[in-house]
């Protein structure tokens, strides 16, 4: 077996709760330190994430959330707990940039252990753990390890958006024991909305 480990020390990535302020709900609740793990296979091998469970001031623990530049879909294979996915599409000027603050479309789908769920080019997505264990999810998503010409890479994660929002157009929180979702205020409009069953609380 002739295996290159060159890049065995960046696999594993995790989302602490520091970098996680800047699309909480309540950027000064108190939450985990670490809020999810990573391990990242390249462009060769699949990604697998693990959440934490819990709230956040009863925001549900989440990925950051991110949009893919360039022609790249990506698909999310449940393997264990449950949760929900967002994914948001945002309007665009008439050069074809994403306007920060206007969606397209809002689309909720939850997930469970067997499911899979498809993220279509030029969608952002996040995944929610909604369950009372950890959540862990395999995808197929490219990552770079800054070891190719970035020019010949098929797309990347775009998190400022995200991050110039304060998250996605709705937080996902806990109401009454189940998953709720409420309006994020810094986005103008959400032309097209698919709750998947939740109910808005403001």
């Amino acid at each position: 077996m002739n295996i290159d480990f060159t890049n065995v020390p960046k696999h594993y990535a995790a989302r602490t709760h520091d970098k996680m302020k800047d699309v909480l709900m309540d950027p000064d609740g108190v939450g985990p330190v670490i809020h999810y793990y990573m391990i990242r296979g390249g462009s060769d091998q699949k990604n697998i994430t693990v959440w934490e469970p819990g709230t956040v001031s009863e925001e549900y623990i989440k990925t950051y959330g991110h949009y893919h530049v360039g022609d790249l879909s990506e698909t999310y294979w449940i393997i264990y707990g449950q949760g929900i996915a967002l994914l948001q599409k945002l309007a665009e000027d008439e050069n074809g940039n994403m306007i920060p603050d206007i969606v397209s479309e809002f689309k909720v789908v939850p997930v469970k252990a067997g499911d899979e769920v498809f993220m279509p080019a030029k969608y952002g997505h996040l995944v929610v753990n909604t369950g009372q264990t950890y959540f862990a999810t395999t995808d197929d998503s490219p990552v770079d390890f800054e070891d190719r010409d970035p020019s010949s890479f098929p797309g990347h994660a775009d998190y400022s958006l995200v991050k110039q929002m304060r998250g996605f157009a709705y937080y996902v929180v806990e109401r009454e024991g189940q998953p709720a979702l409420k309006r994020n205020p810094l986005y103008k409009s959400i032309e097209k909305e698919d709750f998947g069953g939740l109910p808005v609380i403001s």
